[in-house]
């Protein structure tokens, strides 16, 4: 153990009661945060549930895990001096490499004195007598902070299948989100994998190169294309450093955080072999810029439905048994709406004579027992099962918190129909309480490393603004939640998105209420409205002084949020 990581403050041990700010989470998102308010002079106080930091690459450990993210993109650019000192290895980087770069943010800034690890807060109600948070852990500790700031991450609370016979099982139970620490060796066992998401074809090619048989599990066929994965060259290394400012600032402005070449043609105005040949190209290059082959693929359903053939066609090209093939191919979902996966040989995985495919679709998981899965029409014996089962998205983490708001309103029960927030920021009725990449924001709709900048900063800013106008709380107004309700909900109609059963609808969580929970309208222009609405003296929310009641402010004349098409 560094010297760095001895240097945190442990469970037990809380030195202080009284917080400027309480943040969960020390991801990405949270010790970017805890930097800013630092270097705002505040007291910060950062809980994180793991035993270190890293949050969701702390935890998604699993064989093959990595970033679909380009890694000079896939960074913090808040600092020239760490942009420039630290070398990425490849094109799209390792889990590990990713979490030893987090630890090199945190010594290069000396964060972890501020972070108390295997901790969870389990509580956080608002007391309106002084406009604090009183904040409780599952280690009994009971502190209070003016501003509570929520980093718990987007894809953090895991999701695992209530099958039946699920504690009867007598091998091994793992979810690629909660990997050993020690890792896992499956040299000679009998494994099954449930589910083809993105940890799924990210890990089922590493266990069938150990296993002395893989059956994957699958529910609904994913679209995934080639990542073309390789060492980083050296002179593009250079050329993107000598250029980062530039192009941050670019990418910033982008829809989707990234910057990428969009081909300004719809793919139903050129002919067939000029439409081959474009999705030909971009299936060389590898990399979800795919879905930028032409400028309607995610808006033309029939545009859409020409790049998902092709990828089916690719998929029956590498898979050599055709009945396997076309069982891979998805054909219920347009491209895109869920989310593109990019994989290193994961259909050629199936060409393996120790991998089977399973369709549970066909054939569904009537239970564990103890010595394997039975499916309707078939019994499987296993040594290890791995559910590669995904996350109850945006809302699980914060839904197991018990956030408690004026008049000890539940948040859980406020969301009861689906999150409701202004800019996926700031929710009505819950004062000084900030929610990073949020429900109704960006945020996994691209380059999340962007989003999380841009909220980070836009929070300490306004903290900033406040503590200028010796103001104690902002607080967003009903009518303004309930007009950016309405235009996230509008912009989502005017997409694919709605078309799919997606975790970004909240469809893989049984009872959830269907709502496409990031906001569509694209990572630049949210970005233009954010910063109007903070020159604009913070339109949309109510901010009050120390002593001053407060009251429902007067409804707006009209509605500034913009229609973006």
């Amino acid at each position: 153990m560094s010297d760095a990581q001895s240097n945190r403050v442990k469970p037990g041990t809380e030195p202080a009661s009284h917080f400027d700010a309480v943040i969960v989470g020390a991801g990405f998102s949270g010790l970017y945060m805890l930097h800013r308010l630092r270097r705002l002079g505040l007291s910060v106080r950062v809980y994180e549930a793991g035993g270190d930091l890293g949050g969701t690459w702390y935890w998604n450990r699993y064989p093959g895990a990595r970033c679909d993210i380009d890694s000079m993109n896939y960074s913090y650019s808040f600092s020239h001096e760490l942009e420039q000192e630290w070398k990425w290895t490849e094109r799209y980087a390792t889990q590990p490499e990713i979490l030893s770069y987090l630890n090199h943010v945190a010594d290069r800034f000396e964060l972890r004195q501020d972070i108390q690890f295997e901790t969870r807060v389990t509580a956080t109600v608002f007391d309106e007598a002084t406009n604090r948070w009183a904040v409780q852990t599952d280690g009994g500790a009971h502190v209070s902070a003016r501003f509570v700031i929520m980093a718990t991450g987007c894809l953090s609370a895991t999701k695992v299948p209530d099958f039946k016979g699920l504690d009867t099982f007598q091998g091994t139970r793992l979810h690629t989100s909660r990997w050993p620490h020690e890792g896992v060796d499956f040299t000679g066992q009998r494994v099954g994998v449930i589910g083809t998401g993105s940890s799924g074809i990210q890990v089922i090619p590493i266990i069938a190169e150990q296993a002395s048989h893989l059956f994957v599990f699958q529910r609904t066929p994913t679209f995934s294309v080639p990542a073309r994965n390789a060492p980083l060259d050296p002179a593009y290394e250079s050329r993107m450093k000598e250029t980062y400012a530039e192009y941050r600032r670019k990418a910033r402005e982008t829809r989707a955080g990234v910057i990428m070449e969009v081909n300004p043609k719809s793919a139903l105005e050129v002919s067939p072999e000029e439409r081959e040949r474009a999705y030909q190209a971009r299936w060389e290059v590898g990399g979800t810029s795919f879905l930028a082959t032409f400028s309607d693929v995610m808006a033309n359903r029939d545009a859409n439905e020409t790049a998902a053939e092709f990828v089916r066609s690719r998929i029956r090209a590498t898979v050599r048994d055709p009945a396997v093939a076309e069982a891979l191919c998805p054909r219920d979902y347009p491209l895109g709406t869920k989310r593109i996966c990019v994989d290193t040989h994961y259909y050629e995985t199936f060409n393996r004579d120790n991998v089977t495919l399973v369709d549970v679709r066909a054939s569904p998981i009537e239970e564990l027992t103890p010595t394997g899965i039975r499916t309707r029409s078939a019994e499987y014996a296993l040594d290890c099962i791995v559910f590669a089962t995904g996350f109850d998205a945006f809302t699980g983490a914060l839904f197991n918190i018990d956030i408690q708001g004026r008049a000890n309103a539940s948040l859980k029960r406020k969301w009861a129909d689906g999150p409701r927030s202004y800019l996926g920021l700031s929710i009505a009725g819950f004062p000084n309480l900030f929610t990073i990449t949020g429900p109704g924001s960006p945020s996994v709709f691209g380059n999340a490393i962007v989003s999380i900048e841009q909220h980070v900063e836009w929070i300490s800013d306004c903290i900033t603004y406040l503590r200028e106008h010796r103001l104690e709380c902002i607080e967003a107004t009903a009518q303004a939640e309930d007009e950016w309700v309405s235009h996230v909900k509008e912009v989502a109609g005017r997409t694919l998105y709605p078309l799919a059963n997606s975790w970004y609808i909240g469809a893989n969580i049984p009872g959830k209420p269907r709502v496409l929970l990031p906001y569509a309208g694209g990572v630049g222009a949210y970005r233009k409205k954010c910063e109007a609405i903070a020159a604009q003296g913070y339109e949309g929310f109510t901010l009050t002084r120390a002593g001053e009641a407060f009251s429902t402010p007067p409804p707006l004349p009209s509605s500034r949020i913009p229609s973006q098409r």
